[in-house]
């Protein structure tokens, strides 16, 4: 189209009709810009296409256009719809590799290095987030991922008010060190322990947004006339987008004030002019420091804002040396002093501790501004007030309570919806566009968002198992998923709990065939919802798919309660997946995480032996009749130690079908 209006700017109309070839030659042009055969996004060069079944690829083209789909020496030819869609199924290939798919219409397009192996979803909320240079040894772990035969897709995060055709970007890519760093390290791991088994090619296609509930990742055929569902899908179908963004554009405007984002950038080549130390920042904000800004009335908004505030120093602290403490930050910063930049982290969850230039340091008046980004949730600085100082020496100097804050940029999504608004979001926007790509099966970690309605989640995490698999029309392909983690401070006393009960419902999803579920109570960690070890993780998920994926006769979950009895004061426990036997990680034998509770329904802690044959007798003083018993059923059951001698924690679980604490 460029040439076109080249050459237009050259002639004039009335000298084009004097060169009717010249002007039938435009026509020609933009005919054939108008035709252009395409495919999604989710095809690119250096992707992975699963073995072993059908191979759907599909596009958009002109009505009636021929296409041609040649691969690995096959061709497949189909003609345009009227919807201006067509598809095409490979046949069933082996794993191997690379090859050229070539797709021919009007014009042709080419994907390189092409392989054929094992293709899996890897989906759910921060935990799948999470990145691998985040994770534990993650310099090492980095340094050593040069995997060629593994390759990486993100889906970018984006919201959609009704089904997407196509993804908003990405592309797929081999894994290496600098293609891994900020890949899912769930999916990696897990990807790795396939790759590594199976000597084949892996494809990981990661689409995952933290903090989100369950039901944003359910289509809206399956959701809508739920009846806990059907009155907010009905208003989000109903809705007028551009009214609705016009609305929340002017009431952030009224929130934000002084501190809404100019027009103008902050970064005049490439200096930052808002960290400068003569910047201009009196009609800038006033926030308290440290804290979320959601905490300061800035709810929902997710972006760019900078933090300034003033140091007086004397000449005698000018002259020492000058380290800054600025706590934990939500999730990146990059902190100047006196205009000049003196560190940057990218995580939210480490201590920025930076060491200031002697140069910089001036007596009288210096500046501290800070840049800091959020990428979702919460934003700002967080953790305890005690560790946002300045050290001069041995001299420690207490930061401002108000420093001066402003929005240098407000994401799209903080006048979009937000992920959890409305059910159906994200597989409207990150599901539905990679349908029916093939794949091998899904992994998935969710569940936090969820832990207040963990009754409710019963029915709504078989939902979307469900819901995937007559979307994607592969059957009932295998879907394993990670059980919550151990997280916040272990009680005293056996008690209700929220994690626990989501965790019950995640292991009743196990009804459904081809289902797994990797258990990860005992790595967590009390003061960390985001547990760095996810390694163990990963090799849990792979553990599951050599068993349900690949049918090897291996164990791939740890004891898992079967049946109870109670005899003269005891209650006796039975389990499956007892592998080559149970067995207590205790040097002394103990068995922790039971309690046991009579007809008053109240739980005490239990002592529990474990029997040669796997049983385990749960018994307390004072219960004389009991008739529940529970086992791990906390937030975060904190010692747990009973295992199967393959290495794997037992579920958690309880007897009774007394009514919870959730919705």
């Amino acid at each position: 189209m460029k040439k076109v209006i080249l050459i237009y700017k050259k002639f004039e109309m009335k000298t084009l009709l004097r060169f009717p070839l010249l002007l039938a030659l435009i026509f020609a042009i933009v005919q054939h810009a108008s035709s252009n055969v395409k495919l999604p996004r989710i095809f690119s060069s250096n992707m992975v296409l699963q073995q072993g079944i059908d191979i759907p690829v599909w596009g958009w083209a002109d009505k009636g256009e021929q296409v041609l789909v040649e691969f690995n020496g096959i061709t497949v030819r189909t003609v345009c719809g009227k919807s201006g869609k067509w598809m095409v199924k490979l046949p069933v290939q082996q794993y191997g590799g690379p090859y050229k798919l070539i797709v021919t219409g009007k014009n042709e397009v080419v994907f390189d290095n092409v392989m054929v192996g094992e293709v899996w979803i890897c989906s759910g909320q921060s935990n799948m987030q999470w990145r691998v240079d985040q994770s534990k040894n993650a310099e090492e772990e980095v340094s050593e991922a040069s995997y060629p035969n593994i390759r990486l897709f993100s889906v970018p995060r984006k919201v959609a008010q009704f089904p997407d055709d196509d993804i908003s970007g990405g592309e797929w890519v081999e894994c290496s060190p600098e293609t891994v760093k900020g890949f899912s390290a769930v999916g990696y791991f897990f990807g790795r322990d396939i790759h590594n088994n199976n000597q084949v090619p892996v494809g990981l296609i990661h689409t995952s947004w933290g903090g989100t509930v369950a039901e944003t990742w359910i289509s809206p055929q399956s959701i809508a006339n739920d009846p806990d569902f059907k009155a907010p899908m009905k208003e989000l179908q109903q809705m007028d987008m551009e009214k609705y963004q016009a609305e929340k554009i002017e009431n952030l405007r009224k929130r934000l004030g002084d501190s809404m984002p100019e027009k103008a950038e902050n970064f005049i080549n490439k200096k930052a002019i808002w960290s400068a130390s003569d910047f201009n920042d009196e009609r800038w904000t006033l926030l308290k420091t440290p804290g979320y800004w959601e905490e300061m009335g800035y709810k929902k908004i997710d972006g760019i804002a900078w933090y300034r505030t003033k140091i007086m120093l004397t000449s005698e602290q000018a002259a020492e040396k000058i380290t800054l403490h600025l706590g934990r930050i939500d999730d990146s910063d990059i902190t100047y002093f006196n205009g000049v930049e003196v560190g940057h982290t990218e995580f939210y969850n480490e201590e920025r501790i930076y060491t200031v230039d002697p140069q910089l340091i001036k007596e009288g008046e210096n500046t501290i501004a800070i840049r800091v980004e959020d990428t979702g949730g919460s934003g700002g600085f967080w953790g305890n007030p005690s560790d946002f100082y300045l050290t001069t020496g041995n001299e420690k100097i207490k930061f401002p309570d108000n420093w001066k804050f402003k929005f240098s940029k407000v994401n799209i999504t903080s006048i979009n919806f937000d992920p959890n608004d409305y059910p159906t979001l994200l597989f409207n926007a990150m599901i539905n566009p990679l349908i029916p790509y093939a794949i091998k099966g899904a992994i998935w970690y969710q569940g936090e968002s969820n832990a207040g309605r963990a009754k409710q989640y019963r029915r709504v995490f078989p939902m979307l198992i469900k819901d995937w698999r007559e979307k994607w029309n592969e059957g009932e392909f295998p879907f394993l998923f990670v059980s919550l983690a151990n997280y916040m401070q272990p009680v005293a006393q056996p008690s209700e709990s929220t994690w626990a009960e989501l965790r019950d419902a995640q292991t009743s999803a196990l009804k459904l065939p081809n289902t797994g579920m990797a258990m990860a109570i005992d790595i967590g960690e009390a003061d960390d919802i985001h547990p760095k070890n996810k390694q163990d993780v990963g090799h849990r998920l792979a553990l599951n798919a050599f068993k349900i994926a690949y049918g090897k006769n291996i164990v791939n979950s740890g004891p898992m309660y079967q049946s109870v009895s109670f005899k003269n004061g005891k209650a006796y426990i039975t389990f499956s997946n007892k592998g080559t036997g149970i067995i207590s990680k205790n040097k002394y034998g103990y068995i922790n995480g039971f309690s046991i509770a009579g007809d008053d329904r109240k739980f005490v802690w239990a002592k529990a032996d474990l029997l040669d044959d796997g049983t385990v007798v749960v018994y307390a003083d004072g219960v004389d009749n009991p008739v529940a018993v529970r086992y791990g059923w906390a937030n975060n059951p904190d010692d747990l130690n009973l295992y199967n001698k393959e290495g794997l924690p037992a579920i958690p679980f309880k007897t009774d079908d007394w009514p919870g604490i959730t919705k």
